[in-house]
Parts: structure tokens; C-alpha cells; sequence
């Protein structure tokens, strides 16, 4: 099979195979990792490094000659001084475990083929501010050379020092080879003068230096960057190591052709990406406007008519994680609007719930337990301004226990720490109980003030960068403390609890984006007016149906998911094998 029948009989499989995306780079759109298209990608870049993408042509110079005149070139400029001599000659390269090439190809090493082979300075002048751009790794990405932010900015005099060094000139490729190993560029002919930081090796070379650029990080070279790189926090692989990385050569004319061949499928890797993305993103506007107008129903027969569009659709509009996601917000959103379950005339409406809540809390302040200030009024939050199902009520949560925060005991003091009684911080917040903490504190801290909440408290997280995309909130399984960035509602009836926190995940999006919040770079939620915003509280009786109804869905909607992850493993896995089949072929 053709490496074009290879790529083209398996386009569904290319752009079929989507994943969350978990980081940055090429082949993502922001939300999504096109794996599929990244696969093929690789594979068009290392079928080019083993001569698998082109037809070769047996009459041409072979790879063998070619190199051959490469090192008389070499020594002839070395002898008139126009080449710096190598400093240490590279060891001799074993092929027993390289892959093999065409009849015409050979394997040398990187130090035969550069010209020029160095890193950038290792100890950069300050910044002017302005002037001549100097790179990092961070400016060198898959085929681009950003010039517009540089890591600084050189003088005219400091940067004729650092071009002594380095002398890039258009033509020569760009390689990253610290931190981010194995970005590859070429120096473009209309490059501005830029002087580069060690992160960046700069290679000059005879050969097709697009050739040698996509081989750089083609997967055979990514792997060998792993290998021999060394470091912790910031990998980096030295340029001795560096010289002796095995590059396979083939005929000059065939490097133009391959060239050629790669820039074309490449271009097709760009427009499959493209009608991905765009197909992902239209898809996921249609589940957000499907899926909002079921919260957006006026009555009980819009909301059943806007379910059956839905439900008609159901098989090709909920199949990403993403989607899945929504319609589980979607499903808490209806459920505390008293959309998800029948009301039932015969249970005990939300205000006899509330005064019973009362009677309760007049019973705890009068055995001196508890102590509420006035509450202030603040403004009914917007999905609640719609009518109210019947037997429904409003009521602010200040209303429904009592609130109280947490602090952190001294940390010089090490006999509040270490002890068996949790406290709570924003980390320990990842699921919907908490159940322990990674801190633990003594009951001397208990006792010098720190406060100890009991089970079936609800926690809140009011002060955290992570209040930008979710509102942490979990009901406690044992007794705990917190820390300062917590606030705690210990309900005057425990039984409330669980339909206090579904209530939280269901208005999540109105807590963030209507209250108020303070703060830069660490957000803060304005406490008293979360407190003291109403919401609508349905009868118990209901509360139990609506969060027994919930558990089912979230239910089907987590199998579902799987479901649709493993088919997305398998997807990824089948553009795996399809690759691997391909470079054995």
C-alpha cells in the first residue's frame, strides 16, 4: 500500500480519533486533541525519514557519494579556514538498531551533515527593552520562528558579541534543545538579525535544510532527544549527544521531492484539522442551544416538547465528554427548578419545611448554641424570579443553618499539627464528600479556637483562583475543621444537606457569573451576599424524589461516557496500529 492509500483509506479513522485535550500544541483546538490528526502527522514525517513516502529514483547520485563530497566540501573549507574544525570527533555510528533504508540511502550522524552545530549564550546580556530580538525555546515551534515576543532585547554591541557565537543566518534550522526538546524551524530569508539563548542549537547545513528540519522531529529523532537528554525540571540534551543523533540521508534531488511531498500532505493534515475543529465546535453549539432550551421552557408542555427534539437526536448530539458534561449541568439546572420530578399536592409544602427550620433554630438559640445576625437583602438570583412550582419556597441559606469559617492554626506552633481531626482547604474540595484532608490538626488546635464542624456539614470554597470555571462545595462524612478560604453551613435539620449542595452544583453557573467577587489573582466570593441571596427550596418529600431521580441520570450519563471513552481509547489505539503497520510495511 502507497503511503497516499495509506493516509487517504483511512481518513475517517484520522479525524474520527478525538480526545480531551490535556495540553498545548499542534493538532488542538483548545478543547480537543485531534490524536488522530496528530497520529498522521507523525506518520508522514517519519515515513519521510525512512524513504517509505516517495518512489526513489535508482539512477540518482546515491546518498553515499553525496556525503562523500559533503566531506571533501567540508575538509576544503576547513583547510581555508572558512569552517571551524570540530572540536572532538563523533563517535563512529552503529546502524545494527536503525531501522532500514532504500538501496540508495545511508545513515550518518548530525555532526557529519552541520556545518555549524552550537548553542546560544548561557549567560544573556540584560534586557535593553528594545532593540535586536533575542529567542528562546519558547520562540521556536513546529516549522514557525516567532520574532514578535522575544525572551529580550539586545543592544547593538551585545548582540555582535552574541552573533559571534551563533551567527544564524536564513537557511539554517532552529532546534530546541532544552526544556521543550525537538522543535524544529528554518530560518526564513526575510528573518530580522536575532541572537538565541542556550535553549536553542542553531545548525547550518548543506543538505535540504526543510530535509533536515522535519526529520528533527519526525519520531525517531523525539525518541532520541528522550533518551539522552538529561536533567529534571528542565531536560536538555548537550551538543555532543546532540552530533551523534542518527539522521538518514538520501539523494539530494530525492530531499527536494520529499520536501515537496511532506509540505502537500501537511497542507492536507491542516485541512482535515480544520473541518474537524470546525465540525467539534458546531456540534458543541448545537448540544449548548439544544440543551438550553430545556432550562429556558416556560411551562411543563415547552419543556416536554423541547425534550422530544432533543431525545430524537439523542445518539449523534451527546458523543464527546464535553457534551456529556453539559447534559449532566443540564439535568442539576432542571432538577432545582423543580422541572425533573412531578410535584405532589399531598406533600408538605417548603414552608412548613422552613418553619420547622425555624422552630429549630429558635430551639438552639435559646440554649445559647447559636447566634444569627439580621440578614441583609440582596436581590433574588435570576432563575428563581421564575414562578415558583408549586409548593416551592424562597429562602436565602443563611436562613437554613448556621454559617461559619475556618482559619489556620500557627504553623510555628507543631503541636497543632500532626494530630488525627481534618482540615479542610480548597485542595481537599475535588469531590462531592469529604471524607479526610492531606492536613490533619491536633485537638489542642480544636481547643485554642479552631472551630470542629460535625458530619453533614456543607463546605464551600468563597476564596480560590478556582472560582473563575467552578464552585467547589461538598457535604462532610466525618467530623473536620477548614481553613480560611472555606466557609461552612451546619443546617439547623442535617437532612438537608444533600439537597443544599445538589441545589449549589445546579445554580454553579449563577454564583459565578451574577455575585459578586472580589479580588485578582486569587478570587474572592462577597460571603454575605452569597449567604443571604434566596433560592428555591422545594417540600423535603420532593427533595428526596429529585435527588434520587438525579443519582439515576448522573448514572446513565457516567456509563455513557464510558462508553464513549473507550471507544475513543479504541479509535486512538486503531490510528496507532495503522501508523506502526505503516513504518513496518
Amino acid at each position: 500500500m502507497s503511503a497516499r492509500e495509506l493516509i487517504t483509506k483511512h481518513l475517517d479513522l484520522w479525524t474520527g480519533a478525538v480526545t480531551k485535550k490535556s495540553s498545548s500544541g499542534r493538532g488542538s483546538n483548545g478543547k480537543f486533541e485531534l490524536t488522530g490528526v496528530k497520529k498522521l502527522r507523525e506518520l508522514i514525517l517519519e515515513l519521510a525519514a525512512r524513504g517509505k513516502l516517495i518512489e526513489q529514483n535508482l539512477e540518482s547520485e546515491s546518498a553515499e557519494s553525496f556525503l562523500a563530497r559533503l566531506k571533501e566540501e567540508r575538509a576544503s573549507l576547513e583547510e581555508k579556514k572558512l569552517l571551524k574544525k570540530r572540536r572532538k570527533p563523533v563517535a563512529a555510528l552503529s546502524t545494527n538498531n536503525l531501522p532500514a533504508l532504500p538501496a540508495n540511502w545511508s545513515w550518518c550522524q548530525l555532526g557529519e551533515i552541520a556545518f555549524k552545530l552550537t548553542d546560544g549564550s548561557h549567560n544573556p546580556p540584560k534586557d535593553a527593552g528594545s532593540g535586536i530580538p533575542m529567542l528562546s525555546s519558547q520562540n521556536v515551534n513546529f516549522g514557525v520562528i516567532d520574532f514578535e515576543r522575544p525572551s529580550r532585547y539586545l543592544t547593538s554591541e551585545a548582540f555582535e558579541k552574541e552573533d559571534a557565537r551563533t551567527g544564524a543566518r536564513a537557511g539554517d534550522v532552529l532546534l530546541t534543545i532544552v526544556a521543550s526538546l525537538g522543535r524544529a524551524a528554518v530560518v526564513p530569508k526575510d528573518a530580522p538579525y536575532f541572537a538565541l539563548q542556550r535553549s536553542v542549537a542553531v545548525i547550518e547545513t548543506p543538505i535540504n535544510s526543510e530535509f533536515l528540519a522535519y526529520q528533527l522531529i519526525a519520531p525517531h529523532c523525539l525518541s532520541y532527544y528522550d533518551t539522552h537528554g538529561k536533567g529534571t525540571a528542565q531536560k536538555g540534551i548537550y551538543l555532543g549527544k546532540l552530533a551523534a543523533m542518527p539522521i538518514a540521508i538520501p539523494p539530494e534531488e530525492e530531499q527536494n521531492r520529499i520536501v515537496q511531498k511532506v509540505d502537500e500532505l501537511m497542507a492536507l493534515c491542516d485541512r482535515l484539522e480544520q473541518q474537524t475543529s470546525d465540525q467539534l465546535e458546531a456540534h458543541e453549539t448545537l448540544v449548548d442551544t439544544l440543551l438550553g432550551t430545556l432550562t429556558q421552557s416556560e411551562n411543563a408542555t415547552e419543556l416536554a416538547e423541547n425534550w422530544a427534539r432533543l431525545a430524537a437526536h439523542f445518539d449523534t448530539l451527546f458523543t464527546t465528554e464535553q457534551s456529556i458534561d453539559k447534559l449532566k449541568q443540564t439535568i442539576l439546572q432542571l432538577a432545582v427548578m423543580g422541572r425533573l420530578v412531578e410535584q405532589d399536592a399531598e406533600d408538605e409544602s417548603a414552608t412548613e419545611l422552613l418553619k420547622k427550620v425555624a422552630m429549630e433554630e429558635d430551639r438552639l438559640r435559646t440554649s445559647g448554641k447559636f447566634r444569627r445576625k439580621r440578614p441583609t437583602k440582596f436581590g433574588t438570583n435570576q432563575s428563581a424570579q421564575q414562578s415558583l412550582p408549586s409548593g416551592w419556597a424562597l429562602a436565602p441559606l443563611s436562613q437554613l443553618g448556621r454559617f461559619s469559617g475556618g482559619k489556620t492554626p500557627s504553623k510555628s506552633k507543631s503541636q497543632f499539627w500532626g494530630g488525627h481531626i481534618p482540615w479542610v482547604t480548597p485542595k481537599d474540595m475535588k469531590t462531592q464528600k469529604v471524607e479526610g484532608s492531606e492536613d490533619k490538626v491536633t485537638q489542642l488546635a480544636v481547643d485554642e479556637g479552631l472551630e470542629l464542624f460535625p458530619e453533614n456539614a456543607v463546605l464551600f470554597v468563597v476564596r480560590s483562583g478556582i472560582l473563575r470555571r467552578m464552585f467547589p462545595t461538598a457535604v462532610s462524612t466525618i467530623p473536620c475543621t477548614v481553613n480560611q478560604d472555606l466557609k461552612v453551613l451546619t443546617p439547623h435539620l442535617p437532612e438537608l444537606s444533600p439537597y443544599i449542595q445538589l441545589m449549589m452544583l445546579g445554580f454553579e453557573q449563577f454564583i459565578l457569573h451574577n455575585l459578586t467577587k472580589t479580588g485578582t489573582t486569587v478570587e474572592s466570593l462577597k460571603f454575605e451576599e452569597f449567604a443571604n441571596c434566596q433560592f428555591p427550596i422545594p417540600p423535603f418529600k420532593e427533595q428526596v424524589r429529585i435527588r434520587k431521580r438525579v443519582q439515576e441520570l448522573m448514572a446513565l450519563s457516567d456509563q455513557l461516557k464510558e462508553r464513549l471513552n473507550q471507544a475513543s481509547e479504541t479509535r486512538c489505539q486503531l490510528a496507532e496500529a495503522v501508523v506502526e503497520k505503516g513504518l513496518s510495511a
